[in-house]
């Protein structure tokens, strides 16, 4: 086994955790697993609490957190506190805080930069077999298919409906107000899946609705940040999406990568379905006269 620590500031204490399971022995992978299920606030208790509360001894806590480059127990919940403040800033303190040491190369370039290493690390958090299981629950067309966001990643919501209509039948899109999401939530049968979108600085709205969609056997989809909304506690699959971004606000692109991807996977697996709805739309088109014609 590798004792070499991993620990880098590029990286939250979770990725850390996901990407290098093959470190850990059995009594480590029972601690990380304990950790990861309600992170960061599992690790925000005294070495004994946390220690007792999954069954391990005091040694094995340390020996995992070495595993990851902590030298010790205070260092380590020093920087998952910094975490937890990561997800509670609001966009000006966020912006306050990057433009302190924003470096003089061309807005163009950073942003580009800041793409590229969130594209990087999160490919790295969501391996393929995860990934072929989501698009293995979007192909069943036994239930039907729901698509959630907030304050801003509704816009993926929406992107997203737009493509899977077309793909596949029984789709459907939540209403933007929040006081109509229960009478949305009586469509919904147990096995139906829901793909929802909730990042940092979470919201409660979302959070009540996946509490109630996994009541009703619905089976959630969370596209999240590298933090992890609470929501991933009811979620089938959940895709720890990095969204650091260059100024007061989170990037989306990798989000939108990874629906982009989605939707190709999904469009390949259902192709002979697909192609004959995308005909029937085209003559519908056709017939609005929505789209205008190429001048020959």
């Amino acid at each position: 086994m590798n004792n070499t620590p991993i620990h880098t500031d590029s990286h939250t204490i979770a990725e850390l955790f996901r990407s290098e399971l093959n470190l850990f022995s059995p009594a480590e992978l029972k601690l990380v697993n304990y950790l990861l299920t309600n992170y960061p606030m599992s690790g925000l208790v005294s070495i004994t609490e946390l220690s007792e509360n999954c069954g391990v001894s005091t040694p094995t806590v340390m020996r995992t957190l070495k595993r990851i480059g902590f030298a010790s127990f205070t260092t380590f919940q020093k920087e998952l506190k910094e975490e937890l403040q990561q997800t509670l800033s609001d966009p000006i303190a966020k912006h306050d805080r990057w433009a302190a040491d924003a470096p003089k190369e061309h807005v163009l370039n950073r942003v580009a930069d800041t793409v590229t290493t969130n594209l990087r690390h999160s490919l790295n958090q969501i391996n393929h077999e995860q990934f072929d299981a989501i698009i293995d629950l979007l192909a069943n067309q036994e239930h039907a298919l729901h698509l959630l966001g907030g304050r801003i990643t509704s816009a993926f919501a929406r992107y997203l409906n737009t493509h899977l209509n077309v793909i596949r039948e029984d789709v459907h899109l939540f209403p933007e107000t929040a006081s109509l999401w229960p009478h949305h939530l009586l469509k919904i049968k147990e096995n139906d899946v829901v793909i929802m979108f909730d990042v940092r600085r979470y919201e409660q709205d979302l959070i009540t609705a996946s509490r109630l969609l996994k009541a009703r056997g619905a089976k959630i989809i969370l596209f999240t940040d590298q933090w992890l909304s609470p929501v991933a506690d009811y979620s089938e699959h959940t895709l720890p999406i990095r969204i650091e971004g260059k100024s007061g606000w989170d990037s989306g692109v990798v989000t939108l990568f990874f629906a982009e991807s989605m939707i190709v996977a999904l469009e390949e697996r259902l192709w002979s379905q697909t192609s004959k709805r995308m005909r029937e739309l085209e003559d519908m088109f056709d017939l609005t006269e929505r789209f205008k014609k190429k001048i020959k």
